[in-house]
């Protein structure tokens, strides 16, 4: 794959696709499978940059992980049954693996060095040594708040009562995790509850776990259960699509098996309040994960303001939205949003740069963004800043963009979505 891709304007969008599976779910299912009793397996996982990183930190740690197809065999020995890892664990670029990751090392009996390529090094890890440091992992270098870092754990960890300043699941999952390994309850709380496939997949596996609005209270387990899983498409690719589909003129396309989980729907519930025709069909239960086929048509959209109170909710998703926010009627405004500016890239910055570039009126704010629309978007060079969700919301934007757009450093794309490009084609195609 080159490292730029070059896009033009079409005339509609028609097909339909089965977006990849879900990053967060997928993350999770390797770890809690990797310390439960028993061999598990996870049928459509995501084979994708970031997973890897977290198959191969728990491989790096004993953990016998055995691809067959779209299947991961994973055998896990308990809790305690990982080993001092061969040198250090690389987390690429992934913030998940990482933060989620130490939960479970603060209960381990061992010391580890993680690293993480330049993008993830610059990312806040304050939050996470914190409370682990509070329940008793100790963190070196001393004062140090990014990657690298080395993390060593401690066997007599301490439950304690958390109250976080932001709304985060990486945090809270940390936190929960090393809360399985603490004596007493652990008990996390936010403001705005965040998405919760950590909550519902350790209960599955039998951890002692209770929810209570925007606080989640875990004792002490001493096993988690293997189980079989099946992971569903994730909603923050199928964002991209959506979008498109709404955007592009004459366009029609249907993304099949998408998780529509109540903490991670927030970009339908906005869509909607646009004025986006979309439809919601078949919907079922997939191992506790609600899911649908989710059935999109181009639509006149108005704009709307959106805050703190749903971010949690769309998190992901706000490149993309920004994008749509240019083609309705009105002025949108995005606030609360100052998570954005510690992803992998500043992306409060980076939307505002690359889309004023083709033309969009959209203006960055402390925490958000001021966006004028509708506006015609013109072809340009951008740049991606090594974001996957920049990236493919730039190819998006071409699509209804007059003359040729070059996006470059797309590589990164495949942290979470190695078939984009194939399934851009496809849809672009028809």
């Amino acid at each position: 794959m080159n490292s730029h891709w070059e896009f033009s304007r079409v005339k509609k969008l028609s097909g339909t696709i089965s977006v990849p599976a879900d990053k967060s779910i997928t993350h999770r299912a390797i770890m809690f499978s990797s310390i439960a009793n028993g061999v598990s397996r996870i049928e459509n996982y995501l084979a994708s940059a970031d997973c890897k990183s977290t198959i191969d930190a728990f491989s790096n740690m004993g953990v016998l992980i055995i691809p067959e197809g779209n299947t991961l065999i994973i055998h896990g020995h308990g809790l305690r049954s990982l080993s001092v890892p061969i040198g250090q664990i690389n987390a690429g670029n992934s913030g998940t693996t990482v933060r989620l990751l130490c939960g479970i090392l603060a209960g381990q009996n061992f010391s580890t060095k993680i690293i993480g390529d330049t993008s993830l090094s610059k990312r806040p890890m304050g939050r996470i040594m914190k409370p682990l440091s509070e329940m008793g992992a100790v963190f070196s270098p001393k004062g140090n708040s990014h990657l690298p870092f080395t993390i060593t754990g401690s066997e007599k960890l301490k439950a304690i009562n958390y109250k976080s300043l932001i709304s985060s699941a990486q945090v809270k999952s940390c936190v929960l995790l090393a809360g399985l390994y603490a004596n007493g309850v652990t008990t996390f709380s936010e403001p705005i509850k965040s998405r919760d496939h950590t909550e519902r997949m350790l209960k599955a596996r039998g951890a002692k776990l209770k929810v209570d609005g925007n606080t989640v209270s875990i004792k002490k387990t001493n096993e988690l259960k293997a189980m079989n899983m099946i992971v569903p498409g994730d909603i923050s690719s199928a964002a991209f699509f959506i979008v498109a589909g709404l955007i592009v003129p004459n366009s029609k396309i249907t993304l099949k098996n998408v998780g529509i989980n109540p903490t991670r729907d927030g970009i339908i519930e906005i869509l909607k309040n646009m004025g986006a025709k979309i439809i919601l069909q078949n919907k079922r239960d997939v191992c506790r994960e609600p899911v649908a086929d989710i059935l999109v048509e181009n639509s006149k959209l108005k704009a709307v303001e959106f805050g703190s109170e749903i971010i949690p909710r769309l998190v992901d998703e706000i490149p993309i939205l920004a994008l749509a926010a240019t083609q309705a009627n009105g002025q949108t405004k995005i606030y609360g949003a100052q998570e954005l500016r510690v992803k992998e890239s500043d992306r409060i910055k980076t939307i505002a740069s690359e889309l004023t570039k083709m033309g969009a009126d959209i203006k960055e704010t402390e925490n958000g963004l001021i966006i004028n629309g509708p506006t015609k978007l013109k072809g340009a060079k951008v740049e991606s800043y090594n974001d996957h969700r920049i990236a493919m919301m730039l190819s998006i934007a071409s699509l209804i963009a007059e003359s040729q757009t070059q996006i470059n450093d797309v590589l990164c794309v495949d942290t979470s979505y190695a078939k984009f490009l194939s399934d851009f084609g496809s849809i672009k195609g028809a």
